[in-house]
Protein backbone atom coordinates (compact mmCIF):
# COMPACT_ATOMS: atom_id res chain seq x y z
CA UNK A 1 0.00 0.00 0.00
CA UNK A 2 1.33 3.45 -0.92
CA UNK A 3 0.89 6.13 1.69
CA UNK A 4 0.64 9.68 0.40
CA UNK A 5 1.51 12.55 2.67
CA UNK A 6 -0.54 15.61 3.37
CA UNK A 7 0.15 17.55 0.21
CA UNK A 8 0.98 16.90 -3.41
CA UNK A 9 1.17 19.96 -5.64
CA UNK A 10 1.57 19.79 -9.41
CA UNK A 11 3.10 23.02 -10.61
CA UNK A 12 3.08 23.82 -14.34
CA UNK A 13 6.27 25.44 -15.56
CA UNK A 14 7.08 26.90 -18.95
CA UNK A 15 10.72 25.97 -18.41
CA UNK A 16 10.34 22.26 -17.72
CA UNK A 17 6.82 21.42 -18.87
CA UNK A 18 5.92 20.34 -15.33
CA UNK A 19 7.53 19.93 -11.99
CA UNK A 20 6.38 18.26 -8.82
CA UNK A 21 6.79 19.84 -5.44
CA UNK A 22 6.51 17.31 -2.64
CA UNK A 23 6.47 19.48 0.47
CA UNK A 24 5.38 16.75 2.86
CA UNK A 25 4.78 13.89 0.50
CA UNK A 26 5.94 10.30 0.74
CA UNK A 27 5.39 7.30 -1.48
CA UNK A 28 6.20 4.80 1.25
CA UNK A 29 4.50 3.59 4.42
CA UNK A 30 7.80 2.97 6.19
CA UNK A 31 7.71 4.98 9.41
CA UNK A 32 11.49 5.38 9.60
CA UNK A 33 11.75 6.76 6.08
CA UNK A 34 8.80 9.08 6.68
CA UNK A 35 10.47 10.35 9.83
CA UNK A 36 13.66 11.03 7.85
CA UNK A 37 11.73 12.80 5.08
CA UNK A 38 9.97 14.98 7.65
CA UNK A 39 13.31 16.04 9.10
CA UNK A 40 14.70 16.86 5.63
CA UNK A 41 11.73 19.18 5.07
CA UNK A 42 12.15 20.77 8.50
CA UNK A 43 15.89 21.25 7.97
CA UNK A 44 15.54 22.70 4.46
CA UNK A 45 16.60 26.25 5.50
CA UNK A 46 19.75 24.86 7.13
CA UNK A 47 20.49 22.69 4.10
CA UNK A 48 20.08 25.66 1.76
CA UNK A 49 22.49 27.67 3.89
CA UNK A 50 24.94 24.75 3.82
CA UNK A 51 25.11 24.75 0.03
CA UNK A 52 25.41 28.54 -0.03
CA UNK A 53 28.40 28.36 2.31
CA UNK A 54 30.01 25.59 0.25
CA UNK A 55 29.62 27.42 -3.06
CA UNK A 56 31.06 30.62 -1.59
CA UNK A 57 34.56 29.12 -1.66
CA UNK A 58 35.92 29.36 -5.26
CA UNK A 59 37.67 25.98 -5.23
CA UNK A 60 38.80 25.94 -8.87
CA UNK A 61 41.34 23.17 -9.41
CA UNK A 62 42.59 24.26 -12.85
CA UNK A 63 43.74 27.74 -11.76
CA UNK A 64 46.95 27.74 -9.74
CA UNK A 65 46.22 31.18 -8.26
CA UNK A 66 43.12 29.64 -6.67
CA UNK A 67 44.90 26.57 -5.33
CA UNK A 68 44.74 27.92 -1.72
CA UNK A 69 40.94 27.94 -2.06
CA UNK A 70 40.98 24.16 -2.55
CA UNK A 71 42.73 23.70 0.79
CA UNK A 72 40.27 26.14 2.37
CA UNK A 73 37.38 24.14 0.90
CA UNK A 74 38.80 20.90 2.28
CA UNK A 75 39.11 22.45 5.74
CA UNK A 76 35.53 23.75 5.54
CA UNK A 77 34.29 20.27 4.62
CA UNK A 78 36.19 18.70 7.50
CA UNK A 79 34.66 21.19 9.94
CA UNK A 80 31.14 20.72 8.53
CA UNK A 81 31.46 16.94 8.67
CA UNK A 82 32.86 17.00 12.20
CA UNK A 83 29.65 18.66 13.37
CA UNK A 84 27.90 15.46 12.23
CA UNK A 85 30.43 13.17 13.97
CA UNK A 86 32.13 12.39 10.65
CA UNK A 87 35.90 12.61 10.90
CA UNK A 88 37.19 13.36 7.39
CA UNK A 89 40.92 12.71 7.39
CA UNK A 90 43.03 14.62 4.87
CA UNK A 91 45.33 12.37 2.81
CA UNK A 92 48.18 14.01 0.90
CA UNK A 93 48.39 12.79 -2.73
CA UNK A 94 51.67 14.63 -3.35
CA UNK A 95 52.60 17.29 -5.88
CA UNK A 96 51.06 18.23 -9.21
CA UNK A 97 54.35 19.80 -10.32
CA UNK A 98 57.44 21.06 -8.48
CA UNK A 99 56.23 23.38 -5.74
CA UNK A 100 52.52 22.86 -6.49
CA UNK A 101 50.80 20.62 -3.96
CA UNK A 102 47.74 18.60 -4.85
CA UNK A 103 44.72 19.25 -2.62
CA UNK A 104 43.92 16.59 -0.04
CA UNK A 105 41.74 13.55 -0.58
CA UNK A 106 39.25 13.45 2.29
CA UNK A 107 38.28 10.04 3.65
CA UNK A 108 36.11 9.31 6.66
CA UNK A 109 33.79 6.70 8.18
CA UNK A 110 30.32 7.03 9.62
CA UNK A 111 29.94 5.69 12.19
CA UNK A 112 33.57 6.21 13.17
CA UNK A 113 33.86 2.51 14.10
CA UNK A 114 32.14 0.52 11.31
CA UNK A 115 29.90 -2.31 12.43
CA UNK A 116 30.92 -5.62 10.79
CA UNK A 117 27.32 -6.90 10.54
CA UNK A 118 26.32 -3.98 8.29
CA UNK A 119 27.01 -3.41 4.61
CA UNK A 120 29.51 -0.69 3.79
CA UNK A 121 28.74 1.88 1.09
CA UNK A 122 31.55 4.00 -0.33
CA UNK A 123 30.28 7.47 -1.28
CA UNK A 124 32.40 9.47 -3.75
CA UNK A 125 32.24 13.17 -4.58
CA UNK A 126 34.50 16.09 -5.38
CA UNK A 127 34.84 19.57 -3.91
CA UNK A 128 36.60 21.29 -6.82
CA UNK A 129 34.75 23.19 -9.54
CA UNK A 130 35.21 24.62 -13.00
CA UNK A 131 36.49 28.20 -13.49
CA UNK A 132 33.99 31.06 -13.47
CA UNK A 133 34.25 34.85 -13.45
CA UNK A 134 31.62 37.56 -13.76
CA UNK A 135 33.65 38.88 -16.70
CA UNK A 136 32.89 35.68 -18.64
CA UNK A 137 29.44 37.03 -19.42
CA UNK A 138 26.15 35.23 -18.81
CA UNK A 139 26.37 35.39 -15.03
CA UNK A 140 23.91 37.77 -13.41
CA UNK A 141 25.98 38.01 -10.22
CA UNK A 142 29.19 36.72 -8.65
CA UNK A 143 29.34 33.06 -9.79
CA UNK A 144 30.32 31.99 -6.28
CA UNK A 145 27.28 33.51 -4.59
CA UNK A 146 24.05 31.52 -4.81
CA UNK A 147 21.22 33.39 -6.52
CA UNK A 148 17.76 32.05 -5.67
CA UNK A 149 15.34 32.35 -8.58
CA UNK A 150 11.54 32.62 -8.17
CA UNK A 151 11.07 29.29 -10.01
CA UNK A 152 13.26 27.45 -7.48
CA UNK A 153 16.58 27.48 -9.29
CA UNK A 154 19.72 27.93 -7.19
CA UNK A 155 22.32 29.48 -9.52
CA UNK A 156 26.06 29.37 -8.84
CA UNK A 157 29.26 27.74 -10.04
CA UNK A 158 29.70 24.21 -8.73
CA UNK A 159 26.25 23.96 -7.21
CA UNK A 160 25.27 20.90 -9.24
CA UNK A 161 28.80 19.73 -10.10
CA UNK A 162 29.44 18.56 -7.46
CA UNK A 163 28.86 20.53 -4.28
CA UNK A 164 25.09 20.03 -4.20
CA UNK A 165 25.36 16.22 -4.18
CA UNK A 166 28.23 16.27 -1.67
CA UNK A 167 26.12 18.44 0.64
CA UNK A 168 23.24 16.05 -0.03
CA UNK A 169 25.17 13.19 1.57
CA UNK A 170 25.92 15.31 4.63
CA UNK A 171 22.27 16.36 4.75
CA UNK A 172 21.19 12.71 4.60
CA UNK A 173 23.35 11.81 7.62
CA UNK A 174 21.98 14.79 9.53
CA UNK A 175 18.39 13.80 8.71
CA UNK A 176 19.00 10.29 10.10
CA UNK A 177 20.40 11.82 13.27
CA UNK A 178 17.56 14.32 13.66
CA UNK A 179 14.95 11.60 13.10
CA UNK A 180 16.58 9.33 15.68
CA UNK A 181 16.95 6.56 13.10
CA UNK A 182 20.13 4.49 13.20
CA UNK A 183 21.97 4.49 9.90
CA UNK A 184 21.50 0.91 8.63
CA UNK A 185 24.83 0.78 6.76
CA UNK A 186 28.39 1.89 7.27
CA UNK A 187 29.36 4.82 5.04
CA UNK A 188 32.86 5.64 3.82
CA UNK A 189 33.25 9.11 2.34
CA UNK A 190 35.89 9.70 -0.35
CA UNK A 191 35.89 13.33 -1.51
CA UNK A 192 38.65 14.64 -3.78
CA UNK A 193 39.68 18.08 -4.99
CA UNK A 194 41.03 17.46 -8.51
CA UNK A 195 38.16 15.84 -10.43
CA UNK A 196 37.81 18.81 -12.79
CA UNK A 197 41.52 18.63 -13.53
CA UNK A 198 42.13 14.94 -14.18
CA UNK A 199 41.79 13.53 -10.62
CA UNK A 200 45.57 13.56 -10.28
CA UNK A 201 46.76 11.29 -7.50
CA UNK A 202 43.39 9.61 -6.91
CA UNK A 203 43.90 6.40 -8.90
CA UNK A 204 47.17 5.69 -7.14
CA UNK A 205 45.57 6.42 -3.77
CA UNK A 206 42.68 4.02 -4.38
CA UNK A 207 45.02 1.29 -5.62
CA UNK A 208 47.25 1.64 -2.57
CA UNK A 209 44.36 1.62 -0.09
CA UNK A 210 42.12 -1.08 -1.59
CA UNK A 211 43.48 -3.82 0.66
CA UNK A 212 44.08 -1.64 3.71
CA UNK A 213 41.82 -0.19 6.38
CA UNK A 214 40.26 2.57 4.30
CA UNK A 215 38.50 0.57 1.57
CA UNK A 216 38.90 -3.10 2.43
CA UNK A 217 35.28 -3.82 3.50
CA UNK A 218 33.41 -1.88 0.80
CA UNK A 219 30.31 -3.63 -0.60
CA UNK A 220 29.27 -1.03 -3.20
CA UNK A 221 30.19 2.42 -4.47
CA UNK A 222 27.67 5.22 -5.04
CA UNK A 223 28.55 8.32 -7.06
CA UNK A 224 26.29 11.37 -7.43
CA UNK A 225 28.18 13.37 -10.04
CA UNK A 226 25.84 13.13 -13.03
CA UNK A 227 22.36 14.26 -14.03
CA UNK A 228 18.91 13.22 -15.11
CA UNK A 229 18.53 12.72 -18.84
CA UNK A 230 15.89 15.43 -19.08
CA UNK A 231 14.06 17.69 -16.65
CA UNK A 232 11.07 15.61 -15.62
CA UNK A 233 12.06 12.10 -14.57
CA UNK A 234 14.70 10.59 -12.26
CA UNK A 235 17.24 8.20 -13.75
CA UNK A 236 19.92 5.74 -12.70
CA UNK A 237 23.04 5.64 -14.82
CA UNK A 238 24.91 2.45 -15.70
CA UNK A 239 27.31 3.59 -18.43
CA UNK A 240 29.68 6.44 -19.25
CA UNK A 241 31.76 7.46 -22.22
CA UNK A 242 35.45 7.86 -21.62
CA UNK A 243 37.44 10.97 -22.55
CA UNK A 244 40.82 11.11 -24.30
CA UNK A 245 42.18 14.66 -24.37
CA UNK A 246 44.84 16.00 -26.74
CA UNK A 247 46.90 19.14 -27.25
CA UNK A 248 47.90 19.82 -30.86
CA UNK A 249 50.65 22.45 -31.13
CA UNK A 250 51.71 24.18 -34.34
CA UNK A 251 54.84 26.31 -34.17
CA UNK A 252 56.34 28.61 -36.80
CA UNK A 253 58.57 31.68 -36.33
CA UNK A 254 60.38 32.28 -33.06
CA UNK A 255 58.29 35.35 -32.23
CA UNK A 256 54.86 36.86 -32.86
CA UNK A 257 54.76 38.94 -36.04
CA UNK A 258 52.93 41.98 -37.43
CA UNK A 259 50.55 40.87 -40.19
CA UNK A 260 51.07 44.09 -42.12
CA UNK A 261 54.80 43.45 -42.36
CA UNK A 262 54.88 39.66 -42.60
CA UNK A 263 51.40 38.63 -43.80
CA UNK A 264 51.69 36.75 -47.08
CA UNK A 265 55.43 36.15 -46.68
CA UNK A 266 55.65 33.53 -43.91
CA UNK A 267 53.89 30.33 -42.88
CA UNK A 268 51.26 31.17 -40.27
CA UNK A 269 50.75 28.61 -37.46
CA UNK A 270 47.18 29.74 -36.78
CA UNK A 271 46.13 29.23 -40.38
CA UNK A 272 47.87 25.84 -40.48
CA UNK A 273 46.16 24.80 -37.26
CA UNK A 274 42.66 25.76 -38.41
CA UNK A 275 43.18 23.79 -41.62
CA UNK A 276 44.25 20.82 -39.54
CA UNK A 277 41.29 21.08 -37.16
CA UNK A 278 38.86 21.21 -40.07
CA UNK A 279 40.17 17.84 -41.26
CA UNK A 280 39.30 16.07 -37.99
CA UNK A 281 35.50 16.00 -38.38
CA UNK A 282 32.94 16.31 -41.16
CA UNK A 283 30.50 19.26 -41.25
CA UNK A 284 27.29 19.45 -39.24
CA UNK A 285 25.19 17.99 -42.08
CA UNK A 286 27.19 14.79 -41.58
CA UNK A 287 26.76 14.96 -37.77
CA UNK A 288 30.42 15.91 -37.22
CA UNK A 289 31.52 12.37 -37.98
CA UNK A 290 35.08 11.71 -36.89
CA UNK A 291 37.45 11.60 -39.87
CA UNK A 292 40.31 9.76 -38.16
CA UNK A 293 40.57 6.34 -39.89
CA UNK A 294 40.17 3.33 -37.64
CA UNK A 295 38.05 4.98 -34.93
CA UNK A 296 34.65 3.94 -36.29
CA UNK A 297 35.87 0.38 -36.79
CA UNK A 298 36.54 0.00 -33.06
CA UNK A 299 32.99 0.96 -32.02
CA UNK A 300 30.78 -1.93 -30.91
CA UNK A 301 27.95 -2.44 -33.42
CA UNK A 302 24.39 -1.51 -32.49
CA UNK A 303 22.13 -4.55 -32.12
CA UNK A 304 18.36 -4.70 -32.62
CA UNK A 305 17.99 -5.56 -28.94
CA UNK A 306 19.89 -2.43 -27.98
CA UNK A 307 17.77 -0.24 -30.24
CA UNK A 308 14.65 -1.40 -28.40
CA UNK A 309 16.12 -0.14 -25.11
CA UNK A 310 15.77 3.49 -26.18
CA UNK A 311 12.06 3.49 -26.98
CA UNK A 312 10.58 3.40 -23.43
CA UNK A 313 12.90 6.14 -22.12
CA UNK A 314 11.09 9.36 -21.23
CA UNK A 315 12.91 11.78 -23.50
CA UNK A 316 12.21 13.73 -26.67
CA UNK A 317 13.93 16.35 -28.79
CA UNK A 318 12.10 19.10 -26.92
CA UNK A 319 14.05 18.05 -23.83
CA UNK A 320 17.24 18.55 -25.81
CA UNK A 321 16.14 22.02 -26.89
CA UNK A 322 15.28 22.87 -23.26
CA UNK A 323 18.78 21.94 -22.14
CA UNK A 324 20.18 24.19 -24.92
CA UNK A 325 18.32 27.23 -23.63
CA UNK A 326 15.37 26.83 -25.99
CA UNK A 327 17.35 26.68 -29.24
CA UNK A 328 17.12 23.76 -31.64
CA UNK A 329 20.71 22.80 -32.45
CA UNK A 330 20.08 19.06 -32.74
CA UNK A 331 21.98 16.92 -35.23
CA UNK A 332 19.58 13.96 -35.28
CA UNK A 333 15.91 13.57 -36.14
CA UNK A 334 14.90 10.80 -33.72
CA UNK A 335 15.11 10.12 -29.99
CA UNK A 336 16.97 6.84 -30.48
CA UNK A 337 19.61 8.37 -32.76
CA UNK A 338 20.06 11.32 -30.38
CA UNK A 339 20.52 9.09 -27.34
CA UNK A 340 22.90 6.77 -29.15
CA UNK A 341 24.96 9.76 -30.26
CA UNK A 342 25.15 10.88 -26.65
CA UNK A 343 25.75 7.54 -24.95
CA UNK A 344 27.37 4.97 -27.22
CA UNK A 345 28.94 6.77 -30.17
CA UNK A 346 32.30 8.58 -30.06
CA UNK A 347 32.43 12.35 -30.50
CA UNK A 348 35.31 14.70 -31.26
CA UNK A 349 35.07 18.22 -29.83
CA UNK A 350 37.36 21.23 -30.28
CA UNK A 351 37.56 23.18 -27.03
CA UNK A 352 39.88 26.09 -27.59
CA UNK A 353 43.17 27.46 -28.85
CA UNK A 354 45.99 28.74 -26.66
CA UNK A 355 48.32 31.41 -28.01
CA UNK A 356 45.75 33.08 -30.26
CA UNK A 357 44.52 36.62 -29.70
CA UNK A 358 41.20 36.38 -27.84
CA UNK A 359 40.64 39.75 -26.14
CA UNK A 360 38.15 42.39 -27.33
CA UNK A 361 39.28 44.77 -30.04
CA UNK A 362 41.46 44.35 -33.12
CA UNK A 363 45.04 43.17 -32.94
CA UNK A 364 46.92 42.38 -36.13
CA UNK A 365 49.26 39.75 -34.76
CA UNK A 366 50.46 36.52 -36.33
CA UNK A 367 50.98 34.18 -33.36
CA UNK A 368 54.23 32.24 -33.45
CA UNK A 369 52.83 29.22 -31.63
CA UNK A 370 49.28 27.99 -31.09
CA UNK A 371 47.89 24.95 -29.29
CA UNK A 372 44.46 23.48 -29.88
CA UNK A 373 42.73 21.46 -27.17
CA UNK A 374 40.51 18.65 -28.44
CA UNK A 375 38.87 15.61 -26.91
CA UNK A 376 37.36 12.36 -28.15
CA UNK A 377 34.64 10.68 -26.09
CA UNK A 378 35.33 6.97 -26.14
CA UNK A 379 32.79 4.13 -26.11
CA UNK A 380 32.80 0.32 -26.22
CA UNK A 381 35.09 -1.08 -27.66
CA UNK A 382 37.57 1.75 -28.23
CA UNK A 383 40.99 1.13 -26.68
CA UNK A 384 42.48 4.48 -25.56
CA UNK A 385 46.07 3.45 -26.33
CA UNK A 386 45.16 2.51 -29.89
CA UNK A 387 43.14 5.71 -30.25
CA UNK A 388 46.20 7.76 -29.29
CA UNK A 389 48.18 6.09 -32.06
CA UNK A 390 45.45 6.70 -34.66
CA UNK A 391 45.04 10.39 -33.75
CA UNK A 392 48.77 11.08 -33.73
CA UNK A 393 49.33 9.34 -37.05
CA UNK A 394 46.39 11.09 -38.71
CA UNK A 395 47.39 14.56 -37.49
CA UNK A 396 50.93 14.15 -38.82
CA UNK A 397 49.70 12.80 -42.15
CA UNK A 398 47.21 15.64 -42.62
CA UNK A 399 49.75 18.23 -41.57
CA UNK A 400 52.23 16.89 -44.08
CA UNK A 401 49.75 17.60 -46.86
CA UNK A 402 49.54 21.32 -46.02
CA UNK A 403 52.95 22.08 -47.49
CA UNK A 404 53.87 24.36 -44.57
CA UNK A 405 57.24 24.89 -42.93
CA UNK A 406 55.62 25.09 -39.51
CA UNK A 407 55.99 22.09 -37.17
CA UNK A 408 53.31 20.07 -35.38
CA UNK A 409 53.27 18.10 -32.13
CA UNK A 410 50.53 15.97 -30.55
CA UNK A 411 50.46 15.50 -26.76
CA UNK A 412 48.10 13.17 -24.92
CA UNK A 413 46.92 15.25 -21.95
CA UNK A 414 44.96 12.40 -20.39
CA UNK A 415 42.98 9.35 -21.41
CA UNK A 416 39.88 7.85 -19.82
CA UNK A 417 38.21 4.56 -20.59
CA UNK A 418 34.48 4.01 -21.01
CA UNK A 419 32.42 2.22 -18.37
CA UNK A 420 29.30 0.03 -18.56
CA UNK A 421 27.79 -1.79 -15.56
CA UNK A 422 24.88 -4.12 -14.77
CA UNK A 423 21.75 -2.03 -14.00
CA UNK A 424 20.06 -5.01 -12.34
CA UNK A 425 22.48 -5.72 -9.48
CA UNK A 426 21.45 -5.31 -5.82
CA UNK A 427 22.80 -1.77 -5.54
CA UNK A 428 20.77 -0.58 -8.53
CA UNK A 429 17.70 -2.36 -7.14
CA UNK A 430 18.12 -0.43 -3.88
CA UNK A 431 18.36 2.82 -5.84
CA UNK A 432 15.21 1.93 -7.78
CA UNK A 433 13.34 1.42 -4.51
CA UNK A 434 14.68 4.72 -3.19
CA UNK A 435 13.49 6.55 -6.30
CA UNK A 436 10.00 5.07 -6.02
CA UNK A 437 9.81 5.99 -2.33
CA UNK A 438 10.73 9.64 -2.93
CA UNK A 439 9.47 10.44 -6.44
CA UNK A 440 6.72 7.87 -6.89
CA UNK A 441 8.02 6.66 -10.27
CA UNK A 442 10.36 4.02 -11.62
CA UNK A 443 13.61 5.62 -12.78
CA UNK A 444 14.76 5.38 -16.37
CA UNK A 445 17.96 3.39 -16.81
CA UNK A 446 20.40 5.47 -18.82
CA UNK A 447 23.95 5.79 -19.93
CA UNK A 448 25.70 9.14 -20.07
CA UNK A 449 27.94 10.97 -22.49
CA UNK A 450 30.19 12.50 -19.88
CA UNK A 451 33.15 10.89 -18.17
CA UNK A 452 33.91 10.11 -14.53
CA UNK A 453 37.20 8.18 -14.72
CA UNK A 454 37.16 7.22 -11.04
CA UNK A 455 34.07 5.08 -11.74
CA UNK A 456 36.16 2.56 -13.62
CA UNK A 457 38.99 2.84 -11.10
CA UNK A 458 36.73 1.95 -8.18
CA UNK A 459 35.20 -0.97 -10.06
CA UNK A 460 38.57 -2.30 -11.20
CA UNK A 461 40.46 -1.89 -7.93
CA UNK A 462 37.73 -2.79 -5.41
CA UNK A 463 35.90 -5.36 -7.54
CA UNK A 464 32.55 -4.06 -6.28
CA UNK A 465 29.48 -2.67 -8.10
CA UNK A 466 29.34 1.05 -8.89
CA UNK A 467 26.09 3.01 -9.08
CA UNK A 468 25.57 6.51 -10.49
CA UNK A 469 22.67 8.11 -8.60
CA UNK A 470 22.16 11.67 -9.89
CA UNK A 471 20.67 14.62 -8.04
CA UNK A 472 20.42 17.33 -10.73
CA UNK A 473 18.45 17.70 -13.93
CA UNK A 474 19.59 17.56 -17.52
CA UNK A 475 19.34 21.34 -17.91
CA UNK A 476 21.55 22.21 -14.93
CA UNK A 477 24.29 23.57 -17.19
CA UNK A 478 27.28 22.16 -15.34
CA UNK A 479 30.53 23.79 -16.56
CA UNK A 480 28.57 26.61 -18.24
CA UNK A 481 27.42 30.06 -17.19
CA UNK A 482 24.33 30.20 -14.96
CA UNK A 483 24.95 26.65 -13.67
CA UNK A 484 22.03 25.76 -11.43
CA UNK A 485 20.47 23.15 -9.18
CA UNK A 486 16.72 23.20 -8.61
CA UNK A 487 15.84 23.51 -4.93
CA UNK A 488 13.37 20.67 -5.40
CA UNK A 489 16.10 18.36 -6.69
CA UNK A 490 18.43 19.36 -3.86
CA UNK A 491 15.87 18.58 -1.16
CA UNK A 492 14.21 15.57 -2.79
CA UNK A 493 17.65 14.39 -3.87
CA UNK A 494 18.77 14.43 -0.24
CA UNK A 495 15.82 12.17 0.56
CA UNK A 496 16.77 9.89 -2.33
CA UNK A 497 20.35 9.51 -1.08
CA UNK A 498 19.09 8.77 2.44
CA UNK A 499 16.62 6.24 1.03
CA UNK A 500 19.30 4.49 -1.02
CA UNK A 501 21.31 3.82 2.14
CA UNK A 502 18.15 2.50 3.78
CA UNK A 503 17.25 0.10 0.98
CA UNK A 504 20.87 -0.93 0.36
CA UNK A 505 20.91 -2.35 3.89
CA UNK A 506 17.89 -4.54 3.08
CA UNK A 507 19.01 -5.64 -0.40
CA UNK A 508 19.94 -9.27 -0.93
CA UNK A 509 23.39 -9.66 -2.47
CA UNK A 510 25.05 -12.72 -3.90
CA UNK A 511 26.77 -13.28 -0.58
CA UNK A 512 23.94 -12.82 1.91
Amino acid sequence: MIRLGARRLLKVSARTGFSFRFASTSFTNDKNLNAIYTKVDELEPKFIQRIKDAVKIPSVSSELERRPELFRMAEWLQKEAKGLDINLTAHDPGFQSPGVKLPPILVGNYPSVPLPEKKTILVYGHYDVQPANIEDGGWEADPFTVVEKPDGRLVARGITDDKGPVMGWLNAIEAYQAAGVELPVNVIFCIEGMEENGSEGLDEFIASEKAHELFKDVDAICISDNYWLGTKKPVLTYGLRGCSYYAITVEGPNTDLHSGVFGGTVCEPMTDLTQLLASLVKPAKDAYKIQVPGVAEMVAPVTDAERRVYEPIDYNLTDLADSLGGRDCSLHATKADTLMARWRMPALSIHGIEGAFAQPGAKTVIPAKVTAKISIRTVPNIAPSRLNELVTEYVHNQFGQLGTKSSVKVDVVHEGNWWVSDPNNWSFEAAKQATRAVWGVDPDLTREGGSIPVTLTFEKELQKPVLLLPMGRGDDGAHSTMEKLDKQNYIQGTKTLASYLYFAAKAKTDTN
